[in-house]
């Protein structure tokens, strides 16, 4: 086995932390929303090919796929970064803020990118490894049903850059910079979005007797989805059920034909998800029916569960307690937050890490937010170093 030494540490990525600060800040100041990554990924395409990789660009929309082959090994590791931002209004008055209007990265993806890509140079420079690496930038993570993850799926990513086990890895507000958080098993929710038209009769408002008034039915049916996980769910589980929007009429004189609710829905378990479903359903339709009303529901299934591999995360957690000590890892608390990534971890065994971006760090999605730069150096030495253990020589 080779020495402790060879391989990579923060310390390696410490003298080269004012590039990667200044890659950061560039991709953050020219965000690019999901779908629309062209400038992007052209940017990371780039920088791979000089680094001598094996590029192809194109998978499943703005993806791009890097592979890099030392030795005779016949192993290999792939690791995934997103790349997209926002439709959100910057508001951190930073010198590199978001210079493109209603676009920002609020989620880090700039410098999960950035993170990959400052392993991938000190990869290629140092080659101290036997096998192949395959490095996935990955388009969309935030567009949904339409999610980079199942179109790179789709566009033949396993079949074409054949590897045995995937990581990634999502920066976590609230965690020390530096520090590195996972977690086996389940670790992030499924996310199902519940579109429900509640559709009565309209009328005068003066007289409801005549009318079937689906505001009151949409009233009544918040108040008792609440019941569904206090009364459905085993309590030992997680779930949550959050109605987000309900929209109902126009004027205050006039009983409206019809109201729509939008819910989403959260769970940990696949036993759990198809429990929520059938009693959402049920009962929205049980209390439409009670008021002399119709439902409609559209039930869209979103993310599965992030399961992470026992012995992968294992693997992580190992390599992590080596480069930054036991004490800067911790367990990963779930997680009602949902991730595209779910989607290869459903093909492949591996892991998705959390990495601390402040304890005072704006939360996820917000307009004040920023990625840590000090967390780069330790975000990239993680993956070199992962890459390097798992195809050591």
């Amino acid at each position: 086995m080779l020495q402790d030494n060879a391989f990579a540490s923060v310390s390696d990525f410490e003298d080269r932390k004012e590039a990667l600060v200044a890659m950061r800040r560039h991709l953050h100041a020219h965000p690019e929303l999901s779908h629309q990554e062209e400038k992007t990924a052209r940017f990371v395409a780039d920088k791979l090919k000089g680094w001598g990789y094996e590029v192809t660009e194109g998978v499943g929309g703005y993806g791009v796929v890097a592979r890099l082959t030392v030795g005779e090994g016949s192993r290999g590791i792939a690791i995934r970064a997103d790349m997209d931002a926002l439709p959100i209004t910057e508001e951190t008055g930073l010198a590199h803020a978001s210079t493109v209007p209603g676009v920002m990265h609020a989620c880090g993806h700039d410098g999960h990118t950035t993170i990959l890509l400052g392993a991938a140079e000190h990869l290629a420079r140092t080659r101290r490894f036997n096998g192949t690496v395959t490095l996935i930038f990955q388009p969309a993570e935030e567009a949904g049903l339409t999610s980079g993850a199942q179109r790179m799926i789709a566009d033949g990513l396993f079949e074409r850059f054949p590897f045995d086990v995937i990581y990634g890895l999502h920066n976590h507000p609230g965690a020390p910079e530096g520090t590195l958080l996972m977690r086996a098993g389940p670790m992030m929710a499924a996310a199902d979005t519940v579109e429900i038209t509640l559709r009565g009769k309209g009328g005068h408002a003066s007289r409801p007797h005549l009318a079937i008034d689906p505001v009151v039915v949409a009233c009544n049916l918040v108040m008792s989805l609440q019941t569904v996980v206090a009364r459905s769910i085993d309590p030992l589980q997680t779930a949550v059920v959050t109605v987000g929007t309900i929209h109902a009429g126009e004027a205050s004189n006039v009983i409206p034909e019809y109201a729509k609710l939008a819910l989403s829905v959260r769970s940990f378990d696949p036993q759990v998800r198809e429990m929520l479903e059938r009693r959402i359903t049920a009962l929205t339709r049980s209390v439409a029916e009670g008021y002399g009303a119709t439902a409609e529901i559209d039930y869209q299934h979103g993310y599965p569960v992030v399961v992470n591999s026992e012995a992968e995360t294992a693997f992580a957690r190992e390599v992590a307690e080596e480069l930054v000590g036991a004490d800067r890892v911790a367990t990963c608390s779930l997680i009602p937050g949902s991730e595209d990534f779910a989607y290869f971890l459903q093909h492949k065994p591996g892991a998705f890490l959390r990495l601390g971006n402040g304890v005072d760090s704006a939360m996820l999605h917000n307009s004040s937010y920023d990625f840590a730069d000090d967390s780069l150096p330790v975000g990239a030495a993680m993956w070199a170093r992962l890459a390097e253990r798992y195809l050591k020589l």
